[in-house]
């Protein structure tokens, strides 16, 4: 069974910045090097979950829209651990963050986007992220 940990939420002010980490064990995919994707997804009271970040094997990066230029997702396969970095920090971030990690073959658009949940079979359970104005 793969297991992911997250770390690394926290209260923080807006404008300030926060560095999630996922680690990965266990299970048939014993690496990241392993799986097509890993990344995040976060959701907020009351609200959907959404997409946030996501990184292919070849690290090749996807971001959602809304953090774009503000967080980065990056991976050590070496330690099998992925983060995301969160910069300029904003109320509306404020949200559980999952991480999430899939052996698809997840493709722009389509059946198997990256950007949609239910193509990330692994989940970790969840870290808190709170955003005060």
């Amino acid at each position: 069974q793969v297991r992911l940990v997250e770390s690394g939420g926290g209260l923080v002010q807006a404008g300030d910045s926060l560095r999630l980490s996922c680690a990965a064990s266990g299970g048939s995919i014993s690496t990241f090097v392993d799986t097509f994707a890993t990344g995040w997804f976060r959701q907020a009271p009351g609200l959907e979950r959404e997409f946030v970040a996501t990184i292919s094997r070849n690290e090749k990066t996807y971001l959602a829209d809304s953090v774009k230029g503000r967080f980065t997702i990056s991976r050590d396969n070496a330690e099998n651990t992925v983060y995301l970095q969160m910069n300029n920090l904003k109320p509306e971030d404020t949200a559980v963050y999952y991480c999430t990690a899939s052996d698809l073959a997840l493709t722009i658009g389509g059946v198997l986007d990256y950007a949609l949940g239910k193509n990330y079979p692994y989940w970790g359970q969840g870290t808190q992220v709170t955003v005060s104005s």
